[in-house]
């Protein structure tokens, strides 16, 4: 089952989610890390993954937007309150934002870098610095804009988990199984 149900995820936008999600939560530690580095070898280095997993990040949530406009998107069980049913639109939109806006502030502050150290990907080619004016100014607004930014996406990440797991834990229903497998929410749901 790859497509989406009505009811349930289908395999791609479960491998998407949690795939995307793996490497957020893991571009957040790397960032943090790097900035903390004292070898400016290691640094570098670190920098440098960086930059590829934000590419990557970039390309895997543009190919998750196109499949979820063209899927259907499964219906939240009725056990589901009227109140989040209203905001849970709002924060899947803004989940969807912040995982575009942080990688893309990211390769805006790397093309506005008065550094102008090119952006290899895994080693395997050079990404093209966007078209934007290079400064101090520029830099230093982007680098601020990129950090908080990210505190505000993984912020949202929490949100997220949290909510998830209390779908699962508190109020026993299929929110979170069914982005786990499909074979496992057709089993969980509840009878009609």
């Amino acid at each position: 089952m790859l497509r989406n149900t009505t009811t349930r995820y289908g395999w791609a936008a479960i491998i998407l989610h949690w795939l995307i999600g793996l490497i957020f939560i893991g571009q957040f530690a790397l960032g943090w890390t790097m900035v903390r580095i004292v070898s400016q070898r290691t640094a570098f280095e670190l920098i440098q993954l960086h930059k590829s997993f934000g590419f990557l990040l970039l390309g895997l949530v543009l190919i998750r937007i196109g499949w979820r406009l063209a899927n259907l998107t499964p219906e939240l069980p009725e056990e589901v309150g009227p109140l989040e049913r209203l905001a849970a639109p709002s924060v899947h939109f803004l989940l969807y934002a912040a995982q575009l806006v942080v990688p893309l502030s990211g390769w805006v502050l790397v093309s506005v870098s008065v550094l102008e150290i090119p952006s290899v990907p895994f080693n395997l080619f050079v990404m093209p610095h966007l078209p934007l004016g290079i400064s101090e100014q520029a830099e230093d607004f982007w680098i601020f804009g990129h950090k908080w930014l990210a505190y505000a996406a993984i912020a949202l990440v929490v949100l997220h988990i949290l909510a998830a797991l209390r779908h699962h834990f508190w109020l026993r229903d299929v929110v979170l199984v069914r982005m786990i497998s499909p074979l496992i929410a057709r089993r969980a749901r509840k009878p009609e």
